[in-house]
């Protein structure tokens, strides 16, 4: 008998939880399993890649009004005689103006937006908040069948920011709570003790044939590489969590003591801006360059002589993953998950949480073909690839 799946997941914009949760669709048995997506947004770099056997849920007509500016949304609500919904979007806007954590915003902002949102019709055998937040609350409060109910944290719950308090009311009501790495499971049973049984581990899929297939596409130079340049890579989101402050400082530092770097950000996001300012100020327009997003960053990847990883945290990053798949020399930040992706020296290098630090380990790097040699052979040696996580899955869904 077919199983009936809901995912929940706001948008596949961009991103390493958005990335898991397509791979993860691409790699399911649907001879097994019947799956519904349900997205706040229809729109993102992912959307091509979902499955033809997923039925994309439509959006409800009236989120589709509290998601147009301000005053157009308002306005469309009192026409309709939408007092209540008029009076949650406009405290919905409130929120986000007088709250400057933006997780705490998404929690707190729930009970306004969640009035938009209709029940999500079942019954379903398993219903997955594939995010923390805003998943998970419409995976508790709007589908209203489902066997099992589980929520994924692609995150270090600690490092956001959040109230416990708010999500330890969903967490009770989850029958599993996913995370990416051990180190993430070690923080939610420490703050979530009463929830303890209910962690479980579930990697990131990736899939090496897939990735070295990709990252032979596109053209064969890509970053029109002159002689004696360094070409570093980074893929991220632009937000505060990913560091590319200080990624721009250490490219200013290494241009200073005479090294010809060519640093490429593959991401967009809230802080572009910012780094755009900060790149002019620096003067490093022609050495430190803002990509955008890209749907295949892998070539990009593969042609780069260092991944360079800035985040102040993660929960397990996709992109070393796959930048491991790679066999490229990589550089992190000592973010508390670091550990659980890189071995210190062996298979990439760890530098400490400043500039300083970064600019003096890429220098190394730079300068020490051999060990570059030595950290990709060793990746080139490993068992990469985590395709078999999907049995952990199925077992889990029952």
């Amino acid at each position: 008998m077919v199983k009936k799946l809901i995912f929940i997941m706001p948008s596949l914009t961009s991103g390493g939880g958005e990335k898991s949760l397509v791979t993860l669709l691409n790699k399911l048995d649907y001879n097994k399993y019947s799956v519904d997506l349900f997205l706040l947004s229809h729109e993102g770099l992912f959307m091509e890649f979902v499955p033809k056997e997923v039925r994309i849920l439509p959006l409800p007509k009236n989120f589709t009004i509290f998601s147009l500016p301000l005053l157009k949304s308002i306005g469309k609500f009192l026409l309709n005689g939408s007092v209540g919904l008029a009076y949650n979007r406009a405290m919905f806007t409130f929120r986000n103006r007088s709250l400057k954590n933006v997780a705490l915003r998404e929690q707190y902002n729930w009970k306004y937006i969640s009035k938009s949102l209709g029940l999500i019709k079942g019954p379903y055998h398993a219903a997955i908040g594939f995010l923390e937040k805003t998943s998970t609350y419409i995976c508790i409060d709007k589908v209203d069948s489902a066997t099992r109910k589980i929520g994924w944290v692609h995150i270090d719950y600690d490092q956001l920011g959040m109230d416990p308090l708010f999500d330890q009311i969903y967490f009770s009501k989850l029958d599993q709570i996913v995370t990416v790495s051990e180190e993430c499971a070690n923080v939610l049973e420490s703050r979530f003790p009463e929830q303890k049984d209910k962690v479980k581990v579930i990697y990131n899929i990736v899939s090496p044939t897939i990735i070295n297939k990709m990252a032979e596409q596109g053209q064969a130079e890509l970053f029109g590489k002159k002689e004696n340049q360094i070409v570093i890579v980074s893929i991220g989101r632009l937000h505060y969590q990913k560091n590319f402050v200080m990624a721009i400082e250490t490219c200013k530092m290494l241009i200073d003591r005479g090294y010809n770097i060519s640093w490429n950000v593959i991401g967009d996001g809230e802080e572009k801006q910012k780094l755009m300012e900060l790149i002019k100020e620096y003067g490093l327009e022609e050495n430190f360059k803002l990509l955008g997003l890209k749907s295949n960053p892998y070539p990009y990847v593969k042609q780069a002589d260092i991944y360079s990883q800035t985040s102040r945290f993660e929960g397990k990053s996709i992109a070393i993953d796959e930048a491991k798949i790679l066999n490229k020399p990589i550089i992190v930040t000592n973010f508390t998950t670091a550990k659980d992706q890189i071995v210190q020296g062996v298979d990439g290098i760890i530098s400490e949480m400043n500039a300083d630090d970064l600019a003096n380990e890429i220098e190394k790097l730079i300068n020490d073909v051999a060990l570059r040699e030595r950290l990709s052979a060793t990746l080139a040696k490993q068992q990469l690839g985590t395709e078999d996580e999907i049995e952990k899955f199925y077992e889990l869904i029952g």
